[in-house]
């Protein structure tokens, strides 16, 4: 019947686009540049992560039976998605999630090296 689409040059790995489309039936050709569909350019991994994500109706712990992962794991492919689908939001979210992980290994080398007391730590945590 034919190929299955490929969303990305196989020798530079940019994306790539659609410029061609062919009715089976009559023929008629229509002649453009077609962008893919954010979800076409998931790989067929992350396809049936999402179609078992929603068959367990957004449930994380179902997820986890189904598939036999744990909750971060889960978590981690979830987040992989959402940054595909929508790079922008997830990215800023993740960077000031970050931000605060560093901030926090911070107060605790502090506290660990005797410069904070634990009290100072906590307040400085929270």
């Amino acid at each position: 019947m034919g190929v299955e689409l490929i969303h990305k040059c196989p020798v530079c790995d940019s994306e790539l686009i659609v410029q061609r489309l062919k009715c089976t039936k009559c023929n008629t050709v229509i002649e453009n540049e077609f962008f893919f569909d954010k979800f076409m350019t998931m790989n067929k991994e992350e396809l049936k992560f999402i179609a078992i994500f929603l068959k367990c109706r957004g449930s994380i712990k179902d997820v986890e039976k189904v598939l036999g992962i744990s909750y971060p794991t889960v978590r981690n492919k979830l987040d992989k998605i959402a940054k595909k689908l929508e790079p922008d939001a997830i990215t800023s979210n993740k960077k000031d999630s970050s931000d605060n992980s560093t901030d926090v290994l911070k107060i605790l080398k502090e506290l660990e090296d005797g410069i904070i007391d634990f009290s100072t730590a906590l307040k400085e945590i929270k």
